[in-house]
């Protein structure tokens, strides 16, 4: 199977819908409100940028990326998901070569860094680990991990867009 990554466009939104829902579904940990996450992010315009992996045609995968806040005021910083395949193709590189695909993209871009809110042995692969500097209230620290791209070394709570609220 040849999986393709690339930007989202308009007409992928319901599938990405549909692949978020499914990935979801059976996660553990979850509010299962990634999909209203990432509807109410499009909507606010506050996607930096939107990923899907596409195989034969269909979207099996997505990643979102969005900016965050720190309370020093270090700025470019990003905040990294929902990352969501579908549950046939989890386990096959997908997630990872979107992950991969959306670091790239940050660094060249010129971003200072990202953080991510997950599994700590997978995310580790990427280069993301704990900072005992940056902190996401309510979340055992080990979770909530930062890979930086330049020397910048930002300490403070983060503050994901609102819609990370989104319930509906």
């Amino acid at each position: 199977m040849i999986v393709e990554i690339r930007s989202e466009t308009a007409a992928d939104a319901r599938k990405i819908e549909a692949v978020t829902i499914a990935a979801f579904l059976s996660a553990p940990h979850t509010s299962h409100t990634e999909h209203y996450i990432v509807t109410a992010l499009r909507r606010a315009g506050a996607l930096a940028f939107s990923l899907v992996a596409e195989a034969d045609g269909t979207v099996i995968g997505h990643v979102a990326l969005s900016p965050v806040s720190i309370r020093d005021a270090t700025s470019g910083w990003f905040g990294l998901g929902p990352v969501s395949v579908l549950p046939q193709h989890q386990r096959r590189g997908v997630g990872s070569k979107l992950v991969r695909e959306a670091l790239r993209i940050l660094s060249e871009r010129g971003a200072s860094g990202c953080v991510v809110l997950g599994e700590p042995g997978y995310y580790g692969r990427f280069g993301f680990k704990a900072d005992p500097y940056l902190v996401l209230p309510g979340v055992p620290p080990q979770f909530f991990q930062a890979i930086a791209f330049d020397s910048s070394q930002p300490r403070g709570i983060v503050t994901y867009h609102e819609a990370f609220e989104a319930r509906s």
